[in-house]
């Protein structure tokens, strides 16, 4: 198993120090997400400051960007970090793709399954040679000359992990992605009764099996040394819960518990910004079946016990932002329990 953590920064002149920390704190990785911010240029600056922490975004919008942008942003940042990077993609819903992004919507599974296939065939353009003829429902690409073909990379192609909560986006992760990252908001209930058996059906689609498609759970985790930090934590998550409860496509989460009725009532809210009254609203039972709630001795001890079986890499995502050293101990009994 291996251990990353979220590269929590705002500004692009502290990226590379926080990287180079997460290095020598014994991390595996680093991830960004879509945010307030571009996810690609932060792991541009963590490439060249580390040498052996991978470098993924968990996860870049992938209908914001057409397969050729990917595909060269993927070649980029595989030939900087010298193989450590994972395009990580996820879809997005519906009102950001068209009102965000100003970007067609239609078919999200199909369309991400074709997205992933479109730049693997680009990547195989680029190195084999040959014509590029991709032709899909979503996506058309025949035309390659010389002065826009980089070669082949000398490190290979990146990894692609693709998230999901629904069965339909997990069954392809399952089918066409070398990995999955496995969404923040989820339980261990919706993990065992929807996303594990949808992550078979789409690896069996493919020709392949589970074993053949990484896992990376991303964990929202409350925690802290004092009552003062346990409590902000407390907050934090509970606010970030809320937030991913409002949406719809959703849903299926807190169905799998019979919550199903509090995610009409915080889309609601979320409709007219009442973005603290929604925090409030998920009770301690909802705030400790998502998240891992445990004091800090405790942490690897919970993890492991949720998600050991199963995962290739855990994230502990911490919304308060705590100091990455103080965590040091527990990636250290993570990595000695797995």
């Amino acid at each position: 198993m291996k251990i990353d953590s979220p590269l929590l920064t705002q500004a692009l002149d502290e990226v590379a120090p926080a990287a180079r920390q997460l290095e020598s704190l014994g991390y595996d990785g680093a991830f960004t997400f879509e945010g307030s911010h571009d996810p690609f240029f932060p792991l541009v600056l963590s490439a060249a400051a580390t040498e052996r922490l991978e470098l993924a975004t968990a996860i870049a919008i992938a209908f914001a960007r057409s397969p050729m942008l990917l595909a060269n942003i993927g070649w980029d940042l595989n030939q900087l970090s010298h193989g450590r990077f994972i395009l990580g993609l996820g879809s997005q819903i519906r009102p950001h793709i068209e009102k965000r992004f100003s970007m067609p919507w239609s078919k999200p599974a199909a369309r991400m399954r074709e997205l992933v296939l479109a730049v693997r065939e680009i990547w195989r353009c680029w190195n084999e040679g040959g014509k590029l003829d991709f032709r899909g429902e979503f996506y058309t690409h025949t035309l390659m000359t010389p002065f826009f073909n980089p070669g082949p990379n000398p490190h290979g192609d990146p990894r692609i992990f693709v998230a999901g909560v629904g069965p339909k986006m997990t069954e392809t992760a399952g089918e066409v992605a070398d990995g999955f990252f496995v969404h923040p908001f989820h339980t261990p209930t919706s993990f065992r009764e929807t996303t594990l058996p949808a992550l078979e059906r789409g690896a069996a689609r493919g020709g392949r099996s589970l074993s053949d498609v990484a896992i990376s759970f991303q964990l929202l985790v409350v925690s802290g040394d004092s009552d003062q930090e346990r409590a902000r934590a407390r907050g934090a998550v509970s606010q970030q819960i809320a937030f991913y409860g409002s949406t719809p496509a959703y849903r299926t989460v807190l169905e799998s518990h019979g919550w199903g009725e509090l995610q009409t009532e915080l889309n609601q809210l979320s409709k007219r910004g009442k973005w603290v009254e929604m925090g409030a609203l998920v009770s301690d039972e909802m705030l400790e079946t998502v998240a891992v709630v445990a004091p800090m001795n405790e942490v690897a001890s919970r993890v492991l016990e949720r998600c050991g079986e199963h995962a290739s890499r855990v994230s502990l995502v911490t919304p308060w932002k705590p100091d990455p050293e103080r965590w040091s101990d527990v990636v250290r009994d993570l990595k000695q329990g797995a």
